[in-house]
């Protein structure tokens, strides 16, 4: 169950002139995540499924931001690092992502706080001698070819092929050195070059040598002040090396290794991650994969497989070393979404699922309420005759991704997720099947999306999301309908309806080549439902009478469409 990944390119970024608002560019949709970096201060922005296609690009500027650094930092992510200078830290609530389309993004950067900590200027250590980091190698039989030894916007990447090489590291007494040990591999003769001068997160130098026959060394020179480093196997190949991040479980020692216990379901039919200690962790869609993936991190454990009874709500479930970490790798059966994940304690991970409706029984025909929004909509299509009519409904973000935040803190992923849900009400209640990407407050990328689509064989893909600009320019408001190739129809019907049924500005159908458009095969169109940061769509996208009064419009553009083909 692997899907291709379908790399967009990074076109341009700027950064405004008072340093409050970062944008980039890319030329297909993309969902960026972050996350913030200490000493110094670092906003470290990824993009999956972006590629930089160039060399490594710093740019220096004067002020609290010292330098934007953009590079390749694994096959199919693109990295760029906002540093901020020695001494300066910010807020990583108040940073917030705002997408003025799927590959247009805004970043406002909240203002930095002098910290009251200034590093010392870089020391050349002395060279020593380490130690070897353990007597007794373990036992593999796997072999690791590395290529290639790079750094990137934030670490470093070793691209490698064969096997994945067990890791072990030790940062020397004096601080000044960590090294890794990569067992059972081998440096390609071709590797070049092997001793890298950087000037990286209190780095300035990074070496590569054949420290044994089968064992790879890469030793890290480093200034006291610099974090400790770890090595992990990257999930879309190669070899990874950061710094250890911030946001580590409370009272768990970034250096202490957890031991995951149990991978099982419960009786309630929820799957519980257990450790020896507290569990530090992130998750989401892994998109090589197509899996929902938990990653525990410094952890280690013997478990691989979980035991599935045959009601289980995991069509597939598997547990595998990644370095010093550990992935929980899951695929949910038909009819279950994955719920938000739960730390009930330290040591204990809980993850819910709830039945998102694939496939429900089609139940009696009921004939809708009559509906009088203002102004008069056209009447509600007949109930569709009986046939397999599969429509899914795409609820934009979500989990910690809020899409667009607009006036009052409005945000996207709550208004989208209200309203696909009262349309999909008022579609099951006409015998229309449903089929909903998430029902619940959870993290989805885009390609799941379009799997989910895929495998239920839709009839149509209708994706609902919530438009954005500046807060300056509450004045734009209204709807937005974008189609590519075959969903210029559906665009139509649904557009025209949402106009009769609202009284909503209109901003016109368009066609665009979003991901989720291009990537499915049936009839796709994506709606933007209205302007968060306007004046009149907020007011509007905050009422849950306007709401229903939404959902009911597009719902009767799908049934008027459905009608046609049926």
């Amino acid at each position: 169950m692997t899907f291709p990944a379908q790399a967009a390119r990074l076109q341009s970024w700027r950064l405004s002139p008072t340093q409050t608002q970062l944008e980039f560019f890319t030329d297909d949709g993309v969902q960026p995540t972050a996350q913030l970096l200490s000493n110094p201060t670092r906003l470290v922005i990824d993009m999956p499924g972006v590629t930089f296609g160039r060399p490594q690009v710093t740019e220096s500027y004067n002020g609290a931001i010292r330098a934007i650094r953009v590079g390749q930092f694994a096959p199919g992510t693109t990295r760029m690092v906002v540093e901020y200078a020695p001494g300066y830290t910010i807020d990583p609530n108040q940073v917030q992502f705002q997408p003025r389309a799927a590959n247009q993004w805004s970043v406002q950067l909240p203002n930095p706080q002098i910290s009251g900590v200034i590093n010392p200027s870089p020391v050349t250590p002395s060279p020593v001698t380490p130690p070897p980091i353990s007597s007794t190698p373990p036992a593999t039989n796997a072999r690791a070819f590395l290529q290639s030894l790079q750094a990137t916007g934030d670490g470093f990447f070793l691209r490698s092929t064969g096997g994945a090489p067990e890791i072990r590291s030790l940062r020397s007494g004096d601080r000044r050195q960590m090294i890794f040990d990569f067992y059972g591999a081998t440096i390609s003769p071709n590797l070049s070059p092997r001793d890298l001068p950087v000037n990286l997160n209190g780095v300035s130098r990074a070496q590569i040598t054949q420290f044994s026959p089968d064992v790879v060394r890469v030793t890290l020179t480093l200034s006291e002040q610099s974090p400790n480093w770890q090595a992990s196997v990257s999930p879309s190949g190669g070899l990874i090396i950061l710094p250890q991040t911030i946001g580590a479980s409370p009272g768990q020692p970034v250096s202490q290794t957890a031991i995951v216990q149990s991978v099982e379901l419960d009786a309630n039919r929820q799957l519980v991650i257990r450790g020896n200690q507290a569990l530090n962790y992130s998750a989401g869609w892994d998109r090589p994969s197509g899996a929902y993936r938990i990653l525990i991190r410094s952890a280690r454990t013997d478990l691989r497989t979980i035991q599935l009874p045959a009601n289980s709500p995991l069509l597939r479930a598997q547990v595998r070393q990644e370095g010093n970490d550990v992935a929980v790798l899951i695929i949910p059966a038909s009819g279950n979404q994955i719920g938000a994940i739960v730390q009930s304690s330290p040591q204990q991970l809980t993850v819910p699922f709830t039945r998102s409706g694939l496939f429900p029984v089609t139940p009696p025909p009921i004939t809708p309420q009559p509906v009088t929004p203002r102004p008069t909509p056209p009447p509600v299509p007949r109930p569709i005759p009986s046939g397999r009519q599969v429509v899914i409904l795409d609820p934009g973000h979500g989990g910690p991704d809020p899409g667009a935040v607009g006036i009052g803190g409005i945000q996207e992923k709550e208004i989208v997720l209200d309203v696909s849900r009262r349309v999909r009400d008022i579609l099951e209640r006409s015998n229309v099947q449903v089929v909903m990407t998430r029902n619940a407050d959870i993290d989805l990328d885009l390609q799941p999306r379009v799997d989910i689509a895929e495998r239920a064989r839709a009839t149509i893909f209708v994706s609902i999301h919530a438009n954005a600009i500046s807060m300056s320019r509450p004045d734009i408001n209204g709807v937005e309908t974008y189609y590519f190739q075959s969903g210029l129809e559906l665009a139509q019907t649904i557009h025209r309806n949402i106009l009769a049924g609202t009284g909503a500005p209109d901003r016109r159908v368009r066609s665009a080549r979003f991901y989720v458009l291009r990537r499915t095969s049936m009839p796709s169109v994506l709606l933007e439902l209205g302007f968060v940061t306007g004046r009149d769509d907020a007011r509007r996208l905050s009422d849950t009478t306007f709401r229903q009064r939404m959902a009911e419009s597009i719902a009767r553009g799908i049934l008027e469409y459905l009608g046609r083909r049926s």
